[in-house]
């Protein structure tokens, strides 16, 4: 289900003339018939992600719901560590430790959502501005290529995390346009506790065009997996709490009269 957004609407107002006005609604009837027309059944969907836990916050009950209802194969691409940002300098033999239990949680959430695939990579927690693009690129080009998805979803390209953002980057990179691409619909989700938090002056909000209803059993499996993650659960009122996430679920929902969404934006979809 699709739902028109306020910015959307607030573009096709600002129109200097009845002409451009009619042309700018015929435009985005004909958009959004096509985003309701989307068919995801039976797809397979490259999850491209800066940490983990982040495969669950803003997209873990859809992806629960596509892979149990819709018959889809989704493979998650994990590139940071996730934990060496609490220290002042990175020092992965100080948390060696805590990063084996990481990538155990990791497995546990995979088997909460039904993920088939996860890779694993090790970039810098929090340092993705300290890596080159190109490098982050080639991981995902790797990954796509070897996976030969025609969707990807990944992170809004406004969030606060810098990871969040190189991730996008890298990710519209790696997936130009041309004619032998195989990538032919990006989608980003929001972050609880990383899309929220841009400061409201900022122009790059994320602004929902693509809803997702759940069932209860979508939001519960999506819970499920983050709890497995015993270094980024929280209590409410955090974000990341079970009840904030079960909150924003309904929250979403109640936008298109559903009892549980998640919310998207498509960032580009090419008919086939």
């Amino acid at each position: 289900m699709v739902g028109l957004s306020l910015l959307t609407l607030l573009c096709c107002i600002s129109a200097t003339t009845q002409k451009e006005f009619k042309q700018a609604v015929l435009s985005l009837t004909h958009n959004l018939k096509k985003l309701n027309e989307m068919n995801i059944e039976s797809k397979r969907i490259l999850l491209v992600v800066a940490h983990p836990d982040d495969e669950l916050l803003g997209v873990g009950g859809t992806m629960h719901h596509l892979i149990k209802n819709k018959q889809c194969t989704v493979k998650v691409v994990i590139l940071g560590e996730g934990i060496t940002s609490r220290s002042d300098t990175r020092d992965t033999e100080k948390w060696k430790q805590a990063l084996e239990v990481h990538r155990e949680n990791i497995k546990q959430a995979q088997k909460a959502i039904g993920f088939q695939e996860v890779s694993i990579y090790d970039f810098a927690d929090n340092r993705f501005d300290t890596v080159a693009l190109l490098d982050i690129i080639k991981v995902i080009e790797k990954e796509k290529e070897a996976f030969n998805p025609t969707f990807i979803f990944t992170h809004h390209g406004g969030d606060v995390n810098i990871d969040h953002q190189r991730t996008f980057e890298a990710v519209i990179t790696a997936c130009r346009p041309m004619k032998e691409e195989k990538v032919k619909t990006i989608v980003t989700f929001e972050t609880p506790s990383g899309t929220e938090w841009r400061a409201s002056t900022d122009p790059r909000h994320f602004v929902p065009n693509f809803f997702v209803p759940l069932a209860k059993e979508d939001i519960a499996a999506k819970i499920k997996g983050m709890e497995s993650y015993e270094f980024e659960k929280r209590a409410y009122p955090h974000p990341r709490s079970p009840q904030a996430l079960r909150i924003l679920a309904q929250q979403r929902g109640v936008m298109i009269g559903a009892e549980y969404a998640e919310a998207f934006n498509i960032v580009r979809t090419i008919e086939v």
